[in-house]
């Protein structure tokens, strides 16, 4: 039985064997003696990538006799392929080398990219030198403004497209009185171009460069412009970080300006250092009236050169310093200036820690002076009744004072108690704000007892104060027949469904309140439905009404809405019902309403919800 093998050695060391038509693989080590009669062994090329070369082993084809033949052909035969088997090229052990170099390479790869990882996490970037750092910025064009860090032709676009602008700014500082420009981000270049346009300007007189991205540097833009420049009255610079130094810059041209009669500088990062450069220019400017420093971060020392400057100056009408951190210092030093001064007529102190000590300094000086304050806010200055008790002596005594404001501080029933006896005395203030100073029933009832004989208030502010049903049931009786209040604030009182229903008798009666906010009282549809009744009677001066945020469903505005189309003769013209718990229906019975309204009496009426 014959028998052929044959051996590839491709890519794999395997010796094939074909038995009688069957293979079988074998190892390299297989040997060859069988018992067949001949042995066929094909070797394949051998492949070297390396060298692009393949190495084509000689084809060898052995016959031998069966195990049992002996003679001296087969041993001749036997020597031949022996020696030819011996010449040939001893075959690669490719199983070894293969075991050996993958892990070995595998192990170089993974040793060379950590190595890598390391050295870029660990190792520190090579600083660019200016001529590296100029190549790599060639062709580009750098700007703070959005959208103009591009290429080249697409920058010089923008560039174009800004100057354009520009122009049009300028045709309207040319061309209007009245020119807002806030917000337009045009920076201290753009300043730069706008500013020659009001030079020997007739037209503009109020200018707004708010919130452009001004600095410093950027006013010296109008060196040499508003020296020369009487027709512009209002200048407003606010939200512009000009400092200290933008400050003294802008004071070194105003000290001889002779038009401005506005200047706003809200917002821009004043300093005391700034507040002094004011003070000083305030000393020789004669034309400036209102001055508005709103929150900045002028301390006593700010408010000490401004206070030195009142002394001399007699234009300025109006100052405003909201928001800033004179506290019971600098309200002292403010009052020292106050003393000689008669040309002030409103301040506005909201925001500055003043205290009891510092409300007492800055009455007392005021109580001294003989010109004639219309306007005192001293909301949110941490006043106790102790304060209030320094502010209702100078309201007994005041015959100038129109305007009141005590906004959120924490002068109680006992503070609210005392204004109300120094209201009783004063016959001057329409505008009362005492919001957010934790009054309860007792003191508004004392306030309320002062609208009886008092017929000058026109506004009243007890916002933010827990009076609950109680204080709006004393409140409403009076209001019913006395008073002449027009506007009348009341929202987050908890005065509940309840206080609605005091309210709501007190408008069937009532002929001067035009506008009553009950936000956040709790009303529910109980509470609305009440007021809807009241809505239901002609009501001659009520014209805007605020039920937001009172928990009012679709039974409330069904009420309202019915209320609403059988009055013939309604007045309201603003209704306000937003963030309450309506669905489509109850916003579709309102819309209704209102569309009614609008057939019967032609007159629009407002409905938000």
């Amino acid at each position: 039985m014959g028998s052929s093998s044959t051996f590839s050695l491709c890519s794999h060391p395997t010796v094939n064997f074909e038995f009688n038509g069957r293979k079988v693989g074998y190892g390299l080590q297989k040997s060859l003696s069988s018992s067949s009669s001949y042995c066929l062994i094909h070797i394949s090329p051998i492949c070297i990538s390396s060298r692009r070369k393949c190495l084509q082993l000689r084809r060898v084809i052995v016959r031998a006799a069966s195990s049992s033949s002996t003679g001296p052909r087969r041993s001749t035969n036997t020597r031949r392929v022996y020696k030819e088997s011996q010449a040939q090229t001893p075959a690669l052990p490719v199983d070894r080398i293969v075991s050996f170099v993958v892990p070995a390479g595998a192990f170089v790869v993974i040793s060379f990219v950590l190595w890598k990882l390391v050295e870029k996490v660990l190792l520190p970037k090579p600083a660019k030198t200016t001529s590296e750092e100029s190549k790599s910025t060639q062709g580009l064009k750098w700007s703070i403004a959005a959208g103009t860090n591009l290429l080249p032709g697409f920058g010089a676009k923008i560039e174009r497209e800004s100057k354009l602008r520009l122009n049009d700014f300028a045709k309207e500082l040319r061309s209007f009185s009245i020119v807002d420009m806030s917000g337009r981000n045009f920076g201290d270049e753009g300043l730069f171009f706008l500013a020659e346009s009001l030079a020997y300007n007739q037209t503009a007189e109020e200018v707004n460069f708010a919130a452009n991205g001004i600095t410093a540097d950027g006013l010296k833009a109008f060196d040499g412009i508003l020296q020369s420049n009487i027709a512009l009255k209002t200048l407003n610079l606010s939200g512009n970080a000009i400092g200290d130094e933008g400050a003294k810059c802008l004071c070194d041209i105003l000290a001889n300006n002779s038009g401005i009669q506005k200047l706003q500088l809200n917002s821009t990062g004043l300093g005391d250092e700034g507040a002094k450069a004011i003070g000083e220019m305030l000393k020789k400017n004669s034309t400036l009236r209102v001055l508005e420093l709103n929150n900045n971060l002028i301390d006593y020392s700010g408010f000490s050169g401004l206070a030195g400057s009142l002394l001399e100056n007699k234009t300025l009408q109006s100052l405003h310093l909201n928001g800033n951190y004179g506290g019971a210092l600098g309200a002292a030093a403010l009052a020292k200036g106050l003393e000689s001064n008669k040309s002030l007529r409103e301040l506005y102190m909201q925001g500055n820690s003043v205290g009891d000590e510092g409300v007492r300094a800055l009455i007392s000086g005021l109580s001294l002076r003989k010109g004639k304050l219309v306007l005192l806010d001293l909301a949110n200055n941490s006043i106790t009744a102790r304060g209030a008790f320094h502010v209702a002596e100078y309201v007994k005594k005041s015959k100038s004072l129109l305007w009141l404001n005590l906004y959120m501080n924490d002068i109680k029933d006992e503070g609210a108690e005392k204004i109300a006896e120094a209201l009783k005395e004063n016959r001057s203030i329409t505008n009362v704000d005492l919001g957010g100073n934790d009054i309860h029933a007792k003191g508004i009832s004392a306030i309320a007892e002062v609208l009886k004989d008092n017929s000058v208030i026109t506004s009243l502010e007890l916002g933010y104060n827990p009076i609950g049903p109680e204080g709006a049931m004393a409140l409403a009786e009076v209001l019913k027949f006395h008073g002449k209040v027009k506007d009348l604030m009341l929202g987050w009182c908890q005065i509940g469904a309840k206080g609605a229903e005091y309210f709501a008798d007190m408008l069937k009666y009532n002929s001067t309140i035009s506008t009553l906010d009950l936000r956040a009282n709790g009303l529910r549809d109980e509470g609305a439905i009440c007021l809807a009744r009241s809505l239901k009677v002609v009501n001659e001066s009520l014209t805007t009404l605020n039920l937001g945020f009172n928990e009012i469903r679709d039974e409330g505005a069904f009420a309202i809405a019915q209320a609403l189309k059988a009055n013939e003769d309604v007045r309201l013209t603003s209704l306000n019902l937003a963030s309450n718990f309506l669905t489509k229906l109850g916003q579709t019975a309102l819309t209704d309403a209102r569309d009614h309204v609008f057939e019967m009496t032609e007159k629009e009426l407002a409905v938000m919800f």
